[in-house]
């Protein structure tokens, strides 16, 4: 497969080219953000069990990480601010290196089964503070660090995403056997998978053990 070359003469370089495109926005789309969490807003977070978080970093190079627990892990500090406990994970910590850099942060909370989203943007801080992470607290294991949000913007995000990819609805799910386990495709992309189907059973089964002690 050939590298894509971009034609310079299509490409949009400018805000009023781009709107030029589109239809102007519907008035309820313009009023609808809102600086802080409403009771909607609040309700769903606390259903909430998914949120993905976008930062960016020094060189500008952008990174999205999903999250996820049990419904409400995101927890409500105030109608400005939250908190997302970061459990363990593979410490490449590429999310909390680029709050270091960059504080601005995006967010996508999702309730399985719901189509529409929350969209949540603002400014985030790594924070340590002892009373805070015990409160974030799952199983007696404290996580070391949570991701505080000081919230700029909050708004609902309408169904049509979700409609368009049936993203919930069990008809449209892939059968998983469409692609190898994520064992042997990190294997396969690094150093090597086994040939030996038992041997790359073993490796799965592995790694299943090690998520459940690994979880919290």
């Amino acid at each position: 497969m050939r590298d894509f070359k971009i034609d310079p003469e299509h490409v949009v370089s400018d805000e009023a080219s781009l709107r030029a495109l589109y239809e102007a926005t519907h008035t309820l789309a313009s009023l609808k953000c809102m600086d802080g969490l409403d009771r909607h807003a609040e309700d769903f977070i606390r259903l909430s069990s998914f949120v993905c978080i976008g930062t960016q970093g020094p060189n500008g190079s952008a990174d999205v990480s999903p999250r996820g627990d049990a419904p409400g892990f995101v927890k409500i500090i105030d109608w400005h601010t939250l908190a997302i406990p970061d459990r363990p994970g593979n410490n490449r910590l590429d999310t909390l290196v680029n709050i270091v850099a960059n504080p601005n942060v995006g967010m996508l909370f999702m309730i399985p089964g719901f189509d529409e989203t929350l969209r949540i943007n603002g400014k985030a801080s790594i924070v340590t503070e002892p009373g805070l992470l015990e409160a974030l607290a799952v199983n007696g294991r404290s996580p070391r660090s949570a991701i505080v949000i000081r919230i700029r913007e909050a708004f609902l995000h309408c169904a049509k995403a979700f409609r368009r990819s049936r993203l919930w609805d069990p008809e449209h799910r892939q059968d998983r056997s469409q692609l190898p386990s994520l064992m042997q495709m990190l294997l396969d992309q690094t150093t090597g998978a086994p040939t030996d189907m038992d041997e790359m059973r073993k490796k799965d089964a592995d790694l299943e053990a090690e998520y459940l002690k690994t979880m919290y």
